[in-house]
């Protein structure tokens, strides 16, 4: 197998499809054959090659097709045990809310400060710049004359020229009993219509019960409940509001809302990632 270089340094052996490729070490960095810095580099560099070689035409087509789409694997074991395991680390997080307080279900989640941790901003970089399409195809066809920005990062400039400046990013524990209310995710008036939740549990075996449900909710119609068990490392990407339909007489738009069901045994955790900012 070929090795992938790192400026002054030649390690790790790799899939050829990555070969030939060169990363810039600072010459500190320079001793030892798995130095930090090195690992970090490609560990980086594998997860957002890793996302951009899902298959993306698929999730577009489930996305226009049903409003939601599941990409699996977006996580292996580590990664999850890794992100659980930080859930106690104050430094993390700007925010912890007790649902309850709020009626807003049963349970616990934490809003991650910004600098983000490194596998959560590859994500939320290079997953967005997935969507942006899909959700600028959304608001075409529903006549909407707004249009998103080809990169997260212009998308986080018009969050802070409307003073949205602090991470939506969030981490939520479940325990036994706990549940989330039918809700949406909105911030501000700068908001990306799309959004993904990681899951970072197996289900029948780390807990029970907690299925995501979805509800979609037609003009003049009984509102239609979807439940999905994404299984531990899958990544469901979903709407944040509304997701356009085809009627008889063009494109129509229908409301939808996410909530999670009650949690029987054991402990749920998710990671959330919501592509704009909030202003508190």
């Amino acid at each position: 197998m070929p090795l992938i270089k790192f400026r002054g340094i030649y390690s790790f052996q790799i899939n050829p499809q990555f070969a030939n490729r060169e990363f810039i070490v600072p010459n500190s960095a320079r001793n030892g054959f798995f130095h930090p810095t090195a690992c970090a580099i490609f560990v980086n560099y594998m997860k957002v090659m890793d996302i951009k070689n899902k298959n993306w035409a698929e999730v577009t087509e489930e996305m226009h097709q049903s409003g939601y789409a599941i990409v699996p694997n977006m996580l292996n074991d580590e990664q999850c045990e890794h992100l659980k395991s930080e859930y106690n680390n104050p430094d993390l997080y700007r925010k912890t809310v007790l649902m309850e307080r709020y009626r807003f279900g049963l349970g616990e989640y934490k809003y991650f400060n910004y600098p983000l941790p490194q596998l959560i901003e590859n994500i939320r970089e290079h997953v967005y710049a997935k969507l942006a399409p899909i959700a600028n195809a959304w608001f075409k066809v529903l006549n909407i004359d707004q249009t998103f920005p080809a990169t997260h990062f212009e998308l986080l400039k018009q969050c802070r020229e409307n003073n949205q400046l602090k991470a939506t990013v969030l981490i939520l524990k479940y325990g036994k009993g706990g549940f989330n209310t039918l809700h949406q995710d909105l911030y501000g008036d700068v908001y990306f219509p799309l959004q993904t939740v990681l899951f970072l549990d197996e289900p029948d075996e780390d807990f029970t019960g907690g299925e995501f449900v979805l509800v979609q909710q037609t003009p003049r119609a009984q509102s239609q409940a979807i439940v999905l068990k994404p299984k531990k490392g899958d990544m469901l990407v979903l709407t944040t509001n509304f997701r356009p339909i085809k009627g008889s007489k063009g494109y129509y738009r229908v409301n939808m809302k996410h909530g999670v069901s009650e949690i029987h045994s054991g402990e749920r955790h998710t990671l959330g990632i919501i592509f704009h900012d909030a202003l508190s």
